[in-house]
């Protein structure tokens, strides 16, 4: 499959996925609302970082292969 087709397919996958990641932190986040601050801090850190993680093998896979003729 020609890089540009995985880096499309993976571009699309990236924008679901963040999509439902956000959606997701942010629900869990608004219930976090009312308690201690630094629960918030902390959980709001760790996700807005950690989505990098799961789609790690996403972008290892986008940008493997030969590249086009």
């Amino acid at each position: 499959m020609p890089r540009s087709r995985r880096r499309l397919i993976a571009s699309i996958l990236v924008m679901l996925f963040l999509g439902f990641w956000i959606w997701g932190a942010a629900t869990i986040g608004t219930q976090l609302a009312n308690g201690p601050k630094w629960a918030s801090l902390i959980f709001f850190v760790v996700a807005g970082i950690g989505w990098a993680v799961p789609l790690k093998p996403v972008f290892t896979w986008m940008n493997s292969g030969p590249e086009e003729d």
